[in-house]
């Protein structure tokens, strides 16, 4: 059990050497297929527990069978403006099946309020390990004490904390074994820095460690080569865009913070036109996944005394409008897509392939239970009131604030209150009361309800989003439908268009916006 392999490494750190990425950004190519030396055998390493380092689609299927794959990250503290940030790109678009989007977000613990962490994974959404105080080249104790304070105040089981990303891209060969000494199934840290039009492309798919890292060679210290050879870890490559400068014009995370095409300042027409050229890169090739690696706070509207980026957020609406017009489509989490890469099916199957579909917890709205969902648990959180960062949490608030050191402190129990329980190894974060100490369903059949609706035979399929609106550039727009159903379509072929808008926030933000603590992250 993973509580076993963190009990037995916790406290055990290693200090190496390491290049730094300035805040997840790459500025030319970070490999190339002479110092990645990568040889793997494919007849050796098999799905769904291996896989060959390949720009080819898993399990032999043709790219015209592949969906598309687009994930949405954000990374750092999780407060009711990255959540509000957060919502107003994904809150109202739905995937080809009409389930929400899920996103995975890379969470580190400085300034984070613990209950928007709860309800940000009971809606849906993966939580994964950004270590505990945002350090690059992260010891044990960052990464561990990451897992076990999540768990502990956010009650996120510590089995679904499975994914990991390190600040400023910053990871050693060292921080790797790290991740997979403690049980995690994947680390996303590295770069796909060549564009997959270039025969020399490092944009694979996902893949294991069974052969060492074939991305990053150029940049890290002691990897590709065969190295290091974690067999079962995977990587999931963050995908790069290419502006008008092909490979010497790459832009890694938040790329509408950059300048295109050489240029001196930002342009945001510029962005959205190389962000669509690469997507089409990937979509008419072998439909490489692509992601948006976000810092929400960049793009927040409710941070406190910052002018938000009104025409970037329109911008990249617009954007997810188009991507979500192009037939097979998805936007999806880290998760998610590792998922269908350890059982790729054609998208002819994907109307029953369950992990993207939409399980949704089924718990009465008038029972008082602190369990992540907001109509549920109000008036039952406690305020702990740090004055570092206060937060908010269903689990009890601990006697000291958490560290490193001591990822999980002894409770404080307010006067006249009683020890609140943590979350159980054998109950679901919604259905368990840590009031009570209960757990209200044990039974997967009676827990969840599948929310999601019919594909449709043949690869055809519903697209969802659409926000509306005019287009950040002023051309005017209208509302997108809510879903465009493909069933006798005409051949599938990129549209284009300026179809844009701002989207409302779901819930979880209003709620955290009325209860949790406005404080700035550094």
């Amino acid at each position: 059990m993973r509580i076993f392999a963190l009990l037995s490494v916790l406290g055990i750190a290693l200090q190496v050497p390491v290049v730094t990425a300035q805040d997840g950004s790459i500025s030319g190519p970070t490999s190339s297929s002479s110092a990645a030396g990568y040889s793997c055998d494919p007849s050796q390493c098999q799905l769904p527990n291996c896989n060959c380092a390949s720009t080819s689609p898993p399990g032999g299927l043709s790219p015209s069978d592949v969906p598309q794959f687009v994930v949405f990250t954000a990374d750092d503290a999780i407060q009711s403006y990255t959540i509000d940030s957060v919502n107003q790109f994904l809150a109202q678009r739905k995937n080809p099946n009409g389930c929400p989007i899920k996103m995975t977000y890379f969470t580190s613990l400085n300034y984070t309020n613990y209950t928007l962490v709860t309800d940000w994974y009971v809606a849906g959404n993966e939580i994964a390990d950004h270590t505990m105080t945002h350090v690059g080249s992260p010891p044990a104790d960052e990464i561990n004490g990451n897992l076990i304070a999540l768990n502990a105040l956010a009650g996120i089981p510590l089995d679904a904390i499975q994914g990991f990303r390190a600040p400023y891209l910053n990871y050693t060969a060292q921080t790797l074994q790290l991740l997979a000494n403690v049980d995690f199934t994947y680390d996303s840290s590295s770069a796909s820095s060549i564009p997959v039009t270039d025969p020399g492309t490092d944009a694979y798919w996902p893949y294991t460690l069974d052969n060492g890292l074939a991305n990053d060679c150029l940049t890290v210290e002691g990897i590709c080569k065969g190295q290091p050879k974690i067999p079962g870890l995977w990587e999931i490559p963050m995908y790069a865009f290419f502006d008008n400068l092909g490979v010497d014009g790459p832009h890694l995370m938040d790329p509408w913070l950059d300048t295109a095409n050489g240029a001196s300042s930002v342009n945001d027409t510029a962005t959205f036109e190389y962000m669509k050229n690469t997507f089409t890169d990937h979509y008419t090739g072998n439909r490489q996944p692509i992601g948006l690696y976000t810092h929400p706070i960049h793009l927040s509207t409710t941070y406190p005394g910052v002018d938000p980026p009104n025409s970037t957020i329109q911008m990249i609406n617009e954007y997810l409008d188009w991507v979500q017009m192009q037939q097979d489509v998805w936007i999806v989490s880290n998760e998610q897509l590792l998922a269908w890469v350890r059982n790729p099916v054609p998208v002819s199957e994907l109307d029953s392939f369950e992990p993207l579909k939409c399980p949704t917890p089924q718990v009465d709205p008038s029972l008082k239970i602190c369990n992540g969902i907001p109509q549920n648990e109000a008036g039952l959180l406690e305020e702990c009131d740090f004055p570092d960062f206060p937060f908010f949490t269903c689990y009890g608030c601990p006697q000291v604030e958490v560290s490193p050191s001591n990822p999980n402190p002894p409770q404080q129990v307010p006067a006249g209150q009683q020890m609140r329980y943590r979350l159980p190894a054998n109950c679901s974060t919604p259905f368990w009361d840590p009031i009570a100490g209960s757990c209200l369903c044990q039974s997967s059949e009676c827990a969840f309800t599948d929310n999601s609706r019919p594909i449709g035979p043949n690869g055809a399929n519903l697209t969802g989003g659409g926000t509306g609106g005019d287009g950040f550039d002023g051309s005017g727009g209208t509302p997108t439908p809510t879903y465009i159903n493909f069933n006798g379509a005409s051949p599938v072929k990129l549209w284009s268009g300026s179809l844009v808008g701002m989207v409302s926030a779901l819930a979880v933000g209003a709620f955290g916006a009325a209860t949790g603590w406005v404080l700035v992250n550094v």
